[in-house]
């Protein structure tokens, strides 16, 4: 029997814990001995990594995928791409599509995990088309919930959808950490059934199942799982890596991972973990076992950002009415999965029913959300919201990217020469306002250096 490890501490977990605010400077020295760990991939880019690194980070994300490509060549490298939402909060046009994704695989990516927040299939042909076609290894992602209107059923379903696209994997994301050991148990039994296709899990540490819901998926046959390093393992994150190996190996799987490169590996990153305990960048509110997510459902990078948030406004004594607002927000858009970037869009409006009254101010994405520009929602959408916003207007039906006009030649044409590559184009598409600046200041100091060049020759 055969199991192997997707880490994540690079990605998800440092996103969970941390709000993705790792910089590379902090993991760089240790990619080599993660390269040699013995993982089916390293999770390293995508989800909020991009974002993060053009707006806290002053990285460009694309450089940093290429240095961890350069120092893990015997590892898959896998990202995490919101579908049409690639790595925003809004749907792109699908030349902007095609180009992310082909850049994302010259550029390192090995893997790519698809997902749309709601199931809708629609909103991933032409990522999946242009991986396909790029040579990467496409996981069709099944984002799991719980709600009266998703079963095993609905979940085998989208499964199905997922083979028709040509994809050579599937993945069962669980967000929140609210998959049971039972629950996992059957999807992975169902949809390998229904598929034959091989199947990775992802789930978090939150409530507590995490590892039961792991030791249940493997035996059920779930080829691949998503853990994290031991010190930043638990809470929103993943569960330890170490931990599931050496369970998972008494029971007789083989994980082709090293013992002894996970023990480097978590020695070095303890370090760091002290260092975000110390500054307060690490909440030990996130690294606590919560059973209220079973009702709340909200994912490990949704929570560390509620928390962020409120912390900023010291209203984080508001945290529980947030909460339990969560759910009666998500039922009244139709009970979206909470996945980004449906999470954000649920935890900001649920936090502004709690601190100005229900539905005072209503997001812009909750409005395009309703609107049908995000796609089709799971159920049913509460009928005085949407006469709320909707007012006279007809929602959308259709794929809202067949909607949108081509957008690449149209930045590189405003970006000018501050574009350098076609990345640089793409970061400005995707955060035209943190990659402008980003590119401003790279040009600044490029130009300052080749006066110090001009002026020290001289001399």
């Amino acid at each position: 029997m055969k199991i192997r490890f997707t880490e994540t501490v690079l990605r998800d977990a440092n996103q969970s814990l941390i709000a993705t605010r790792m910089p590379i400077a902090e993991f760089e020295k240790i990619l080599p001995v993660m390269n040699k760990a013995g993982y089916y991939s390293l999770e390293c880019w995508g989800g909020a990594t991009f974002d993060s690194c053009l707006r806290y980070l002053d990285e460009d994300p694309w450089e940093r995928l290429r240095r961890i490509n350069a120092a893990c060549p015997d590892t898959k490298l896998q990202m995490l791409l919101r579908g049409q939402n690639l790595l925003g909060y809004k749907h792109y046009p699908d030349d902007v599509v095609r180009l992310f994704v082909k850049k994302s695989v010259e550029n390192g990516i090995d893997v790519i995990r698809i997902f749309d927040a709601l199931n809708d299939l629609r909103n991933v042909e032409t990522a999946t088309a242009a991986a396909l076609q790029a040579g990467a290894e496409v996981q069709g992602t099944i984002c799991y919930t719980i709600s009266p209107i998703h079963n095993l059923a609905s979940f085998v379903e989208t499964a199905k959808g997922w083979k028709a696209l040509g994809v050579q994997y599937l993945c069962v994301k669980d967000m929140a950490g609210i998959m049971s050991p039972k629950q996992a148990y059957d999807i992975v039994l169902a949809i390998k059934a229904a598929t034959g296709l091989p199947v990775a899990v992802h789930t978090h540490a939150t409530t507590g199942l995490a590892f039961m819901t792991y030791l249940k998926a493997a035996e059920a046959g779930a080829d691949v799982i998503d853990t994290a390093i031991s010190c930043f393992s638990g809470g929103t994150a993943q569960p330890a890596t170490e931990t599931l190996q050496y369970v998972l190996k008494e029971y007789g799987y083989e994980t082709g991972l090293k013992d002894d490169k996970l023990r480097e590996i978590n020695n070095y990153f303890k370090a760091y973990r002290a260092q975000c305990l110390a500054s307060g960048l690490l909440n030990p509110i996130v690294m606590a076992t919560d059973t209220d997510a079973l009702t709340y459902q909200i994912p490990g990078g949704m929570l560390s950002n509620l928390v962020a948030q409120l912390t900023a406004q010291n209203k984080l004594d508001e945290l529980p009415d947030v909460l339990a607002e969560v759910p009666n927000v998500r039922r009244d858009l139709g009970y979206p999965p909470l996945v980004t970037p449906m999470s954000q869009m649920v935890g900001v409006q649920a936090t502004s029913n709690v601190l100005y009254g229900r539905y005072q101010n209503i997001s812009k994405e909750i409005k395009a959300y309703v609107k049908g520009e995000y796609g089709r929602a799971p159920g049913k959408i509460s009928d005085e919201l949407k006469k709320t916003i909707l007012i006279n207007e007809e929602p959308i039906t259709c794929r809202y990217a067949d909607l949108l006009e081509p957008a690449v030649e149209k930045a590189r044409k405003e970006l000018g020469s501050l574009a350098k590559c076609d990345e640089d184009v793409l970061s400005y598409i995707a955060f035209p306002t943190q990659a402008e600046a980003f590119l401003k200041a790279r040009e600044e100091k490029r130009n300052r250096t080749v006066k110090y060049t001009i002026v020290k020759t001289e001399s």
